[in-house]
């Protein structure tokens, strides 16, 4: 028995037993029962020798209940054995197509009644929508079949073993099997029956499977219907009442294509769908068609005639509670926020969804890759020996899985291109899958990112190519052949339309130069956009030993290889806040653009089909922040690609303060994923006046001092400032460090011709080295004057020849206090630095500092190269808020272009600063957190964080990039911060 049940573990068989084939998942009004709810559940360490849970009378009493579906490791506080999570790491030996005997099995048992009337079903089916990895099923102690393919449904045919009243289904899963080698996503490993198990009576004269295929060209519908049914099935009726149709096929051969006139096409945009059924005497299918044609017209990928932009994201199926268990209320929130944030496109990464997902992205609007359960990623640790998509034993476990993914999903409009699946190499079986797709469906291209020559794909794909590389792709390519291809495969892929599956790596604070990549997509109409990595982030809600709940990633188990917090990359967090990222998606990517004139702006409508008449657009003119007017602009309606040039209103231009119009457009009426009045897009324009910034006052006679003293509302001991408006202050020291963020602890290869990093070797590492997160000070000299003090510091870090010097000169100006910092780096700097800025540490005392009030960008953070969702405006927070809580803390809460600051506690105003320019109008941004750049990266999550009783002000003359070198390009060099002179000038005053 041993070695039988080591063979059907090891077996790259798809499926035995009565395995029915692959067909629609159907909204049919013949009777079906649930059997989700609580199973009787035992799990073992290891396969049992014996299969007694199978026996009728076994006696279940000694196991727990566990609800189906879940996953077993997420429930029972641990008792079922922890999630793992890996990337590419295979978390057992690799060994193909064998497993370890120490393998978790989950035997699952559930009693159910047979309804009354069933015997008269021609047949009666068990189906599984979802089982983690590979599952025996037996009805009444007869075995009825195995299958794998986790994300994928399968159905048993039961009919000659259940009976009337009651009746046991046992199930056996294992966690571990063949197909794991196949199923190696970037995610959690996560067994058991996860979706939904239903037992279906299918009615003698039934329809077995149904497929609209429709198409839409010069204003007119098509739709051919694919019918599998028997022959005494017929006559079969299509309906589709809303434009009057109905037509009764008497037998299959009948069954033609029905052109339909008036017919609204469907769209992202517009998703526009049709009630249809379906109906025999004995079956009522009811389904939702939408009308659309996709094609490819040389490099130019078309839906209804016009070319499509992706701003799309990888989504997975994640939840910090119920992981892959899918919630409807909860996915359809999900995707209503994504139509907030102007995605408009679904990669279903790297697996299809849970199938009412897919109603969703119909009704709502999506364009959808749809994405085969295959993903061989672990076999790159050996070189690809042994990978599966090369080797003819497994040519039918490849076929059986995009048979599956097809036709289960194939009736969705939503769904304009199959993927084959992700990094799984290349070869034979990946080739025969996509010669199987396009003999079944010519009506979608294929895609597959590892098909890198262009052998059997119909769309060149790539992940994570450099802003100059992608540039390349869209241009004639003469000066750069194409990675991994020859000169003549370099020259076919050109010929194809190009999308990004994975670009933006969203791994904590990033990405950076969303906007470059954008850019390209309107500038070269081959490249047609991507899909962010990814749309959130996969933590597992658990606790800390004491208690603090937390979400945890990679290695929180104490699983045995992991790949830490690699699974928290979304722009999503956990409990489905938006990052900050998300926000500067949607202005990067937004559908309407606003482009300034002179006195007019055009307004451009990027939309693929939609025109603007369901906007309103709005304006307003703010003096340093304070509303002074606004109003409505009457702007007609513009087409899909077209675009109106307007008169701005009137603005009135303050003398004194800054000028700045805002214009937005709104959400006329409210849909079904936002209300009346959300914003779609947004833009500024600065019509200050120009003011000129005070000049720096000279100071002379200055002498040496022993530093102690007072200068208006700031008190010196020793040069050093020790308190300002009676508070205790300690500062201003250089600060050169920030806690790295993922980007900057990525070691990534792509450098693309910059000197911003070194290939293979991380920003942080490098700032590690040179001991920027360790700096010393030498104080040098201290003068004074009348009403000034300078100090001169040398900075630098142990174990290291180089240093800056830093000139602090304090002095009153009219009676205010100002501070001016003149920063200036010694030769021999090699790599870029993280900030330049200067840290004020002010301790809670009575009143601890808690919050902040800004005019500047915000209201998020921002960074050099994400800037585009901040507007210049005056904003309010908590010191809390200000901060994005990243699943590893990290560099956080920056905010650029500060003019005025004012620190508070508990809502009083404790310090006023005022920020200017330096010669070159580069303005410094702050940040004001509880904790030190340096205290931040020794937490590997939030609540390892130290208490603290200090708040830590950082001004910075400049912060390097963000970039998405976690997984993907360095910062651009543009962006990237070199070691440079830099001032900060600021006055200060009490609140």
């Amino acid at each position: 028995m041993a070695s039988q049940l080591s063979a059907y573990v090891t077996d790259t068989a798809p499926g035995r037993g009565s395995l029915r084939p692959a067909r629609s998942w159907l909204h049919s009004d013949a009777p079906s029962l649930s059997l989700n709810g609580l199973w009787r559940f035992r799990l073992s360490p290891a396969v049992p020798a014996t299969e007694d849970l199978a026996a009728e009378g076994f006696d279940d009493g000694g196991w727990d209940d566990i609800p189906v579906p879940s996953h077993w490791v997420l429930q029972g506080d641990g008792a079922y054995g922890r999630p793992i999570y890996t990337n590419v790491q295979f978390p057992f030996p690799i060994d193909p197509p064998h497993v370890p005997d120490e393998n978790p099995t989950g035997d699952y048992r559930r009693h159910f009644d047979l309804p009354a009337g069933w015997s008269e079903a021609e047949r009666v089916l068990l189906r599984f929508d979802g089982v983690e990895s590979l599952f025996k099923v037996w009805v009444n102690g007869e075995e009825i079949g195995s299958a794998s393919g986790s994300r994928l449904a399968h159905e048993f045919d039961v009919t000659s073993s259940v009976r009337p009243g009651g009746n046991v289904v046992a199930v056996r899963v294992h966690q571990w099997s063949a197909a794991s080698y196949v199923e190696d996503q970037d995610q959690w490993w996560l067994p058991g029956i996860f979706r939904d198990v239903t037992l279906i009576a299918r009615p003698a004269g039934g329809i077995e499977d149904v497929w609209l295929r429709t198409g839409f060209e010069n204003g007119r519908g098509r739709v051919e219907t694919e019918i599998t049914a028997d022959a005494a099935a017929f006559p079969v009726t299509f309906r589709l009442p809303e434009l009057g149709i109905e037509q009764v096929w008497a037998t299959a051969a009948d069954v033609a294509p029905l052109e339909v006139d008036g017919v609204e096409p469907w769209s992202a945009e517009q998703p526009r769908l049709y009630d249809v059924t379906v109906s025999t005497a004995a079956e009522s299918i009811a389904l939702r068609a939408g009308f659309r044609t996709v094609e490819i017209r040389g490099d130019r990928f078309l839906v209804n005639g016009r070319r499509v932009v992706f701003h799309g994201v990888n989504r997975h199926e994640t939840h910090p509670e119920r992981g892959r268990v899918f919630d409807e209320e909860h996915a359809r929130e999900d995707l209503a926020r994504m139509k907030r944030f102007n995605v408009n496109a679904i990669r279903t990464s790297h697996y299809p969804p849970h199938p009412r997902l897919l109603d969703l992205a119909d009704e709502l609007g999506f364009w959808v890759v749809l994405e085969c359960d295959l993903e061989t990623h672990g076999f790159d640790k050996v070189g690809w020996a042994g990978n599966p998509s090369d080797d003819p034993a497994w040519r039918e476990a490849y076929l059986d899985r995009i048979r599956r993914t097809v036709e289960r999903d194939k009736n969705h409009p939503s769904i304009v291109m199959w993927s084959l699946g992700n990094e799984a190499g290349t070869g034979g079986n990946l080739a025969a899958m996509s010669a199987w797709v396009h003999a079944r469906d010519a009506g979608r291209p294929v895609h597959y990112e590892g098909d890198h020559a262009g052998e059997y794909t119909d769309v060149y794909s790539r992940m994570y190519a450099s802003v100059l590389e992608t540039e390349q792709i869209g241009t004639d390519g003469s000066r750069r052949p194409l990675m991994n291809c020859t000169p003549a495969q370099g020259a076919r892929q050109r010929t194809k339309p190009f999308l990004l599956c994975e670009y933006a790596h969203a791994m904590g604070n990033g990405p950076g130069a969303l906007d470059q990549y954008e850019a390209l997509v309107h500038e070269y109409p081959r490249l047609h956009g991507g899909f962010v990595w990814e749309w959130r982030d996969h933590g597992i809600l658990t606790t800390a030993p004491d208690g603090t709940p937390y979400y945890a990633y990679g290695g929180d188990f104490g699983e045995v290889v992991h790949d830490g917090n690699f699974v928290m990359d979304g722009m999503l967090l956990s409990n489905d806040v938006p990052t900050p990222s998300l926000h500067e998606f949607k202005a990067v990517v937004q559908p309407v653009r606003f482009t300034f004139d002179g006195d007019d702006v055009v307004i451009s409508n990027l939309r693929h089909s939609a025109d603007t008449s369901d906007l309103r657009f709005r304006w307003r003119v703010e003096h340093d922040g304070t509303l002074v007017e606004s109003g409505d602009m009457e702007v007609p309606v513009v087409a899909a690609g077209g675009s109106a040039r307007m008169p701005l209103p009137r603005i009135p231009v303050a003398q004194d303060a800054e000028t700045w119009l805002t214009v937005d457009a709104v959400s006329a009426v409210s849909t079904a994923w936002a209300p009346d009045g959300h914003v779609i897009a947004t833009a500024q324009l600065d019509r200050s006046a120009r003011r000129p910034v005070p000049g720096v006052r000279p100071e002379t006679d200055w002498r040496r001092s022993d530093g102690t003293l007072t200068l208006g509302i700031a008190e010196f001991v020793d040069g050093a400032l020790v308190r300002l408006a009676g508070r205790t202050v300690a500062g201003p020291r250089l600060e050169l460090f920030r806690a790295p963020t993922d980007n900057d602890e990525g070691a990534s290869e792509e450098v693309e011709e910059s000197d911003a990093g070194i290939a293979g070797v991380s920003n942080a590492d490098l700032w590690r080295r040179d001991g920027l997160d360790r700096l010393t000070t030498r104080r040098l000299s201290v003068e004074r004057t009348a009403e000034a003090l300078r100090t001169i510091d040398k900075v630098s870090a142990a174990n290291s020849a180089l240093s800056v010097t830093v000139e602090t000169v304090w002095s009153l100006v009219g009676g205010e206090l100002e501070l001016r910092v003149e920063i200036e780096p010694s030769r021999g700097w090699l790599t870029v630095w993280p900030r330049i800025g200067i840290r004020f540490d002010l301790p809670d005392g009575a009143a601890p500092v808690d919050g902040a009030e800004w005019f500047g960008l915000g209201p998020l953070e921002s960074y050099p190269d994400s800037l585009r969702a901040a507007r210049t405006g005056r904003f309010s927070s908590t010191i809390g808020d200000l901060s994005v809580d990243y699943a590893r803390p990290q560099e956080t809460g920056h905010r650029s272009q500060l003019r005025e600051l004012t620190l508070t506690s508990g809502g009083a105003d404790v310090l006023r600063i005022v920020a200017f320019p330096d010669t070159r109008g580069r303005r410094p941004g702050f940040t004001l957190s509880r904790h030190t750049p340096q205290q931040i990266p020794r937490a590997g999550h939030a609540y390892e964080l130290p208490g603290s009783a200090t708040s830590h002000l950082i001004i910075d003359a400049a912060q390097h990039g963000l970039g998405s070198r976690a997984c993907g390009p360095d910062v651009w060099p543009e962006f990237a911060l070199r070691p440079e002179a830099r001032t900060i000038r600021l006055r200060i005053a009490a609140g």
